[in-house]
């Protein structure tokens, strides 16, 4: 059978058509309905998948699976979404609002565990046992996947590093506590903490510019995040030891994660050998539709 993935995000919904050998056959992308009233815009956007998905089925002419990447994850007490930065999903029951208005079982998962399982399936973490997918952009979110299936765990936070707590008295997070990984080695993050020290905004590729250049604030910037970077990621290979890292997210196109991220990493590891590769993302921007397609696999 066909699958369907769909990439609910902030600002676009994209939809993709996979055939059995995971060639994908049609694609499309519309805008994330967005107004004043979060009520009208949750309806919307369920209306708006569905009709998404109604068109890639008239296009291959033949019922699909669907699997749906979402931001935030779904609750295993209560079934309702939460922790999802399109505000208007919390406390919703996503899952069974969709399912209603399609008159079919579907899957869902967090943005990241799809990021994850793409490219474990068939990126570059294709052939490794074990991956561990880490999104760094606005978020900070992971995934895990084994032997080519994702491991959510008893609770569906498997791989949730983001909100771990990295510095006691850092910055708020929007979940209530302080100092959370999120804060710190985010897009976000990065810019925030170089405005504090400067008083002055900036993206990261020109704090990465800057600190080039040799001025003093964005240097230290990108020396507190790689240490960040580096005591963050080494508490997941000490627990997890996957077989590999991939990263994704606007950040993985920061060189400097690939080499000196890395030498960041390997004080804070319990071996005496640092042999986990940290690679790029092959799939990019693509990687959750293809991973919520997949979630059928």
């Amino acid at each position: 059978m066909k699958r369907i993935g769909i990439d609910l995000g902030g600002t676009k919904i994209e939809g993709v058509v996979l055939s059995s050998d995971n060639r994908i056959l049609v694609r499309k992308r519309i805008p994330t309905p967005h107004n004043d009233s979060g009520e009208k815009t949750y309806l919307a956007i369920i209306t708006a998948v569905n009709t998404l998905i109604e068109q890639l089925e008239i296009d291959t002419d033949a019922p699909c699976s669907v699997g749906i990447a979402t931001p935030g994850t779904q609750s295993s007490l209560t079934g309702l979404m939460k922790n999802s930065n399109t505000v208007c999903l919390n406390g919703r029951p996503l899952l069974k609002d969709l399912e209603h208005h399609l008159a079919r079982e579907i899957r869902l998962a967090n943005d990241a565990n799809c990021f994850a399982l793409s490219e474990a399936k068939d990126g570059a973490g294709t052939n490794y046992a074990s991956v561990f997918g880490i999104i760094m952009g606005t978020g900070v979110g992971g995934g895990i996947v084994i032997n080519n299936r994702l491991h959510t765990g008893s609770m569906g936070i498997g791989g949730e590093w983001g909100h771990n707590q990295l510095l006691k008295d850092g910055p708020v997070c929007y979940c209530g506590r302080k100092g959370c990984v999120e804060t710190l080695i985010s897009g976000p993050g990065l810019s925030a903490d170089y405005k504090r020290s400067s008083g002055a905004g900036a993206s990261p590729t020109e704090i990465i510019k800057l600190a080039e250049q040799g001025n003093s604030i964005a240097i230290e910037t990108i020396e507190r995040f790689l240490a960040h970077f580096g005591r963050a990621v080494a508490t997941v290979i000490n627990i997890l030891d996957p077989h590999v890292i991939v990263l994704g997210g606007g950040l993985s196109n920061l060189d400097i994660l690939y080499d000196r991220g890395r030498q960041a990493i390997e004080p804070h590891i319990f071996s005496d050998s640092f042999t986990t590769p940290i690679l790029k993302n092959r799939h990019g921007d693509s990687s959750g539709v293809l991973g919520a397609a997949y979630l059928w696999d």
